[in-house]
């Protein structure tokens, strides 16, 4: 039987571990910076903070295991046209293309000569693709329908630049996915594209857009079902936890998956780690340089340049590879054994020196111009701010503390005071996120308000779409129906926790809203 398009999807997202000419001709140069050794098992075993309940931390692979899996080569890619939008001959020409591989680990690089030739580098890197057809396909981009129903934004120059084309094998034309510059990509309202902000592709409607023609195409449904729920257990299952939270995932139909997934709009995820019933807002990339935890659940450390590079190792498959007190995602369909490198599971990874490019480009992004002018609305809102002691949490000039705050119902170990940032105070927000998942270390991080502009679906499940939202006291009601995310199945839900700013006048938030959005 044929493996259903929904499936090869949910298990390209377990394979993983641009428009940017370069000069392929080029070698490293002999002066190439001294790059730090990604996986490093000293560094590994000390690089999360554990999860809630730490039977289930993950027990990473061995530098030795990782070393062998293959170096992915990156292609050159080429613009995708939104329907109406694309040239003339534009795709007969692409047929035409010979494959050309930009940077592997067999002699092809691009130039890198300087550290501003690493950091362009590095923008391949984020736009390089891992998976070809999944999440969105050729015939998908082409189809003005899928933009319709999936509500996928079009930049200005008619490109739709979450993805691009790929040519690994002339004449045969291919949708590049899931690189890094997939969820973190923005097209903002008139069309502009910010690279590395919080990205707006509608990623769980673009997947849960499959399921219908797989249900309809599947010659065994029965089979067909259980695959797609083993897919799911591998990308969110959390087994150590009795009964797993996750459990009604490999129970629901293919419709209801659908649903499910439906339900989560564009700036929230189901990432792996995650959960289809507590996604995650997608994070923005521009200043992370300045941030000591990653994740909203402040799963990762930041302690270097290496520590970026070896997070998005793990979040490229690198992850899906631990043990997680025995659970092996990557180990599909069982689950309780490790692939051997260069098959499936563990099929491919960065080098070192890419993730080191990848990294400066991330760590040099500068923010967008803003808009908003710091006029006298914005100056009384400042006011407010400070009066209000939100400078506490979103302490100036980063505008986070840069902490970890517990959720409710964590209790604090006494070792994690010593080696965490910890700020004893919980903000009473869901904390399903953070105790059941993966990804859940039992805190989450204070977030930076800045860019805060140009940033949606607030609350760390995204469902509030505004600040407007964020602010106004009727979200805490049991009536209330989100802007943004809505879990699957309800009608309304009540936006708990966070009450800072609630009990304001209409006129001090209105004042808070606008000093926000100056930063």
């Amino acid at each position: 039987m044929r493996t259903p398009k929904y499936i090869a999807v949910l298990v390209v997202l377990l394979m993983g571990i641009s428009n940017v000419s370069q000069d392929t001709s080029q070698k490293p140069s002999a002066l190439a910076p001294a790059i730090p050794k990604t996986w490093d098992d000293q560094a590994m075993a000390a690089l999360e903070v554990p999860l809630a309940d730490p039977n289930g931390s993950p027990k990473h692979v061995s530098a030795d295991y990782y070393y062998k899996i293959p170096v992915r080569p990156i292609y050159k890619g080429y613009p995708v046209f939104a329907p109406g939008h694309e040239p003339v001959g534009y795709m007969e020409r692409l047929q035409k293309e010979e494959p050309d591989v930009i940077w592997d680990d067999r002699g092809h690089a691009p130039l890198l000569r300087t550290e501003s030739d690493w950091i362009k580098a590095g923008q391949i890197v984020f736009y390089a693709a891992i998976s070809y057809d999944a999440i969105a396909t050729v015939s998908n981009v082409r189809d003005p329908a899928w933009y319709a129903k999936t509500g996928t934004q079009i930049a200005a120059d008619g490109t739709m630049p979450f993805a691009q084309y790929v040519v690994r094998k002339k004449g045969k034309i291919e949708l590049g996915t899931l690189s890094c510059g997939f969820c973190h990509t923005r097209v903002m309202p008139d069309g502009t594209v910010i690279r590395g902000a919080q990205g707006n592709f509608a990623f769980d409607r673009s997947l849960a857009n499959s399921l219908p023609t797989d249900a309809a195409d599947a010659k065994d449904p029965k089979e067909y079902l259980n695959q797609i729920h083993a897919a799911e257990r591998s990308l969110f299952g959390v087994p150590w936890l009795q009964p797993d939270p996750q459990a009604k995932l490999y129970e629901m139909s293919a419709d209801e998956l659908a649903s499910a997934h439906e339900a989560i709009p564009p700036q929230v995820i189901a990432r792996h780690r995650t959960s289809v019933f507590y996604p995650v807002q997608v994070p923005d990339l521009i200043g992370v340089k300045e941030r000591h935890y990653l994740d909203r659940t402040g799963l990762q450390q930041q302690r270097s340049i290496a520590d970026l590079m070896r997070y998005a190792a793990l979040n490229q498959g690198g992850d899906d590879l631990a043990s997680y007190d025995g659970f092996i995602p990557a180990g599909f369909p069982e689950f309780k054994k490790l692939p051997v490198p260069g098959d499936r599971g563990a099929r491919g990874r960065y080098s070192d020196e890419q993730l080191y490019a990848l990294a400066l480009w991330v760590y040099s992004l500068q923010p967008p111009p803003n808009p908003n002018k710091f006029d006298s609305l914005a100056k009384r809102g400042q006011k407010v701010f400070e009066s209000e002691g939100c400078a506490v949490c979103h302490t100036p000039p980063l505008y986070t503390n840069n902490k970890l705050t517990p959720a409710e119902g964590f209790s604090v170990p006494a070792d994690h005071l010593e080696k965490y940032d910890i700020l004893r105070i919980s903000v009473g927000t869901d904390s399903n996120l953070t105790l059941k998942t993966r990804r859940g270390t039992g805190y989450y991080k204070v977030p930076s308000l800045k860019g805060v502009w140009c940033r949606g679906m607030f609350g760390h499940s995204g469902w509030c779409a505004t600040l407007e939202d964020w602010l106004d006291p009727r979200r805490t009601h049991e009536n209330y129906v989100p802007t943004g995310f809505k879990p699957y199945g309800a009608k309304t839900y009540a936006v708990k926790g966070h009450p800072f700013g609630l009990s304001l006048s209409d006129e001090d938030r209105k004042a808070l809203i606008a000093f926000l959005k100056t930063l």
